[in-house]
């Protein structure tokens, strides 16, 4: 699979992504178009409960700004800090190739992620 390209859109702004080619973004991909109620987590990201578990695969506990994650199996984060997460760790998705200052505040956001053509 080349890298898919997505859309993350949260009130009038969006950023574009690329999906990793793994079984948890490929599950991902097939979900799309989602609407995601997400929260503010630790003042480092956005997190929201996918519709249905996605397949697990290998994890890290480092994250860049701008990684797409998987924590558990269910929860779709958008990382916008640096940082470092605690074990088991996360399942990277993608990758955010916009500036992801959109979601950097406290507030909950609902997104509408899509794959762009």
């Amino acid at each position: 699979m080349a890298q898919d390209r997505i859309r993350i859109t949260s009130g009038n702004n969006s950023v574009v992504a690329t999906l990793n080619d793994n079984p948890a973004a490929l599950a991902l991909r097939v979900m799309l178009p989602l609407e995601l109620p997400m929260r503010d987590h630790l003042r480092q990201e956005k997190t929201g409960k996918l519709p249905r578990g996605l397949p697990s695969d290998v994890r890290q506990r480092d994250f860049a700004t701008g990684t797409l994650g998987l924590w558990g199996t269910g929860d779709f984060v958008i990382y916008y800090r640096t940082g470092r997460v605690p074990l088991p760790g996360i399942v990277i998705l993608g990758e955010v190739l916009d500036y992801v200052s959109i979601f950097d505040h406290a507030d909950p956001v609902t997104v509408t992620i899509e794959a762009v053509d």
